[in-house]
Parts: C-alpha cells; structure tokens; sequence
C-alpha cells in the first residue's frame, strides 16, 4: 500500500510539472498588432508541443519564436472554438532569436496551437523556449 501510494504521488508531480511547463496563453488586449499568446519549453523526450488560449481571441496570423536554442519545427496544428482546424506545413529551421513567417488563419477563437518539432543538435541542458505570437 505504502509503494503505491509513493508511485501515485510521483506521477501526480510528473503530470503537474507537464502542466507547468506548458502556460495556457491569454491576451487580453483589444489593440491591433502582434501579442504573445503563450510559450512552451521544448521537451527532448517529446516532439509535440501545445499551448492552450484562454479567452475567445481572434487573430489574423500567427507565427512562432524561437529563443535559446534553435529548433526544427515541421508542422503546427491550429485549433479553433467549434471544432475545426487547420495543418500548416511549416518545415523551418529557427535559430534562437527568429521567428517562422506569418502563418494567416481564420478570423475564428482560437483554443490551441500544437506544434511538432525536431530538436537540433546541441548541449543536453539548451532546449528550445517556443512563443505563440498572434495578429489582430
């Protein structure tokens, strides 16, 4: 009993941890121009990554950056309120201090964006810090 208790309460703090890393994004501004949505560390042990939008926002295009350590992103996968969504084939390598291109996307809340992604060769300890960024 005392071991499962111990293994319960250690995947209970890996979830968590899981959770922490990835920051639902929320923009709050009505201001037109480019707003942060949220932001992910990439993980070496996984290659897909999303970030959570809380908030009915729209935008006209995203676009991702990159900082810390560069990073090959194949593919993102827009989803919007209602259930639909778009694959867009980006197949990008970004260096740290980039950004992808715009991507244009409907005018429609967006409630996730995942990307997948090929880390790049370098020291174990640099992983990519990935920001969703939006137009209005």
């Amino acid at each position: 009993m005392k071991k499962l208790i111990i293994v319960f309460i250690t995947l209970l703090f890996a979830q968590a941890n899981t959770i922490m890393a990835q920051k639902p994004g929320v923009v709050v501004s009505k201001k037109e121009g480019w707003h942060k949505i949220g932001e992910v560390k990439a993980n070496f042990k996984m290659e897909k990554e999303s970030i959570v939008v809380i908030g009915a926002d729209k935008f006209k295009a995203v676009k991702l950056m990159v900082k810390e350590a560069p990073i090959n992103i194949l593919a993102m996968q827009v989803f919007y309120e209602g259930g639909t969504s778009d694959e867009i084939k980006v197949e990008n390598e970004v260096k740290a201090g980039e950004t992808t291109k715009d991507f244009n996307v409907k005018e429609i809340a967006i409630k996730k964006v995942s990307f997948t992604y090929k880390t790049q060769p370098n020291s174990k300890h640099d992983r990519a810090h990935v920001e969703l960024w939006g137009l209005k």
